[in-house]
């Protein structure tokens, strides 16, 4: 294989593909309950079509892997940058929220074939040695586009209204397809001998991966938790902080981290960055349970950044370097399976946890996803660390 540049051109509009796709469907994701509603729908349809993209994702994701290892990446993503296109402008002309639904489901096939080919692309366009600091940039592009899309949707919606700012969505995801015909290397599968052997072998999970699926639903239930809950929290308790800002903070110091710790994350194993988001998660959950400031606030989202953020990277990249190369797509989406368990049953169990217990104990029940944490890795803890440095 020739020597790839961590940096070369494929990589830079792989990654710069990846947000664009990104940003177009977490544009849409805080309006379309509100745009569901002004369509006629009922409060618990609408609630349904925000959520039927999660629950398609889980179905999705182990078909996506096994085409990401028998297709070329450019054509799946291409596929999936169509799709969401065709969803996105679907949003746009929709008559009715019947038809919005469709069009959702159109949205969430694309997105869950550009996750999880688009992250196996950028895997196999650097090299194996560098898989970990190309995943940090790639989860930086996602963060930043989680981040910035969804505070542009809110502001920008009022203004024009639903269906014009969903233009906006659109036209990233136009420029999501027209950026990856640019990409030289269009990503074959690896051992296209191999694969037509294994084509009729459809696997839901790599099971390298499983401990890493696993772990990443652990740490993303307080995360999603968070992401739904945390103003209605605030609220409740009559906290005197600036929570709009919360998620800001979480991408800025994520921002700052991941760029000093770059060149770490391809040489430090995985244990000590288990620990130190483990202990961050701690310190993230007690500081959400007693913050009366906006300082609290901010360390406590900035503990988030390291108990989440950082690990999220680092959980993605083992994913990768644990499986055989052949079945790294099918890896990518095992790790994408146990975050949209994370991302689905974060919220229930947050309105669970609300309607079972006084608000100030809602942070603290989620300290009980510390020790199967630490029994997952301790169990693995081997295979998990020597995934670092058998490139």
């Amino acid at each position: 294989m020739a020597s790839k540049s961590v940096y070369s051109k494929d990589v830079i509009l792989v990654m710069a593909a990846s947000f664009f796709f990104m940003f177009s469907t977490m544009f849409v994701n805080p309006l379309i309950n509100g745009f569901a509603k002004s369509l006629g729908a009922s409060a618990t349809f609408a609630g349904f079509i925000v959520g039927i993209m999660s629950v398609a994702a889980m179905f999705l994701r182990p078909v996506a892997g096994n085409l990401t290892d028998q297709m070329t990446k450019y054509k799946l993503s291409f596929i999936g940058g169509v799709l969401i296109v065709l969803g996105i402008v679907g949003y746009i002309i929709t008559p009715n929220s019947g038809m919005l639904l469709l069009f959702r489901l159109m949205n969430g096939t694309g997105y869950v074939l550009c996750t999880v080919c688009m992250t196996t692309w950028l895997a196999e366009l650097v090299p194996r040695e560098h898989v970990g600091e190309a995943m940090g940039f790639y989860g930086l592009m996602n963060a930043l586009a989680m981040s910035v899309a969804p505070a542009v949707s809110i502001n920008i919606y009022k203004t024009f209204g639903y269906r014009q700012s969903i233009i906006l969505s659109a036209s990233s995801a136009i420029l999501m397809v027209v950026v990856i015909q640019f990409v030289g290397d269009k990503g074959k599968p690896e051992g296209v001998a191999n694969s037509k052997k294994q084509a009729h072998h459809f696997k839901i999970i790599q099971k390298d991966s499983l401990p890493i699926a696993a772990l990443t639903t652990l740490f993303a239930l307080p995360y999603f938790v968070t992401q739904a809950d945390i103003v209605t929290y605030v609220e409740q308790r009559h906290m005197h902080v600036a929570v709009g800002a919360y998620f800001l903070i979480y991408a800025v110091v994520l921002l700052v981290l991941r760029l000093l710790l770059r060149n770490l994350f391809d040489t430090v194993s995985f244990g000590p960055w288990l620990y130190l988001s483990t202990a961050a998660t701690v310190i993230y959950l007690i500081l959400l349970t007693v913050m009366d400031n906006n300082w609290e606030m901010a360390l406590a989202a900035a503990g988030m950044a390291v108990g989440y953020g950082i690990i999220y990277s680092v959980m993605q990249s083992t994913a990768l370097l644990l499986a055989p190369i052949s079945e790294s797509g099918l890896a990518s989406s095992t790790f994408y399976l146990g975050l949209d368990i994370g991302m689905s049953v974060g919220p229930m169990l947050g309105g669970l946890i609300d309607s079972l217990f006084s608000p100030v104990y809602f942070y603290p029940v989620f300290l009980l996803i510390v020790p199967p944490i630490l029994i997952i890795y301790f169990c693995n803890r081997r295979k998990l660390n020597a995934a670092v440095h058998n490139h």
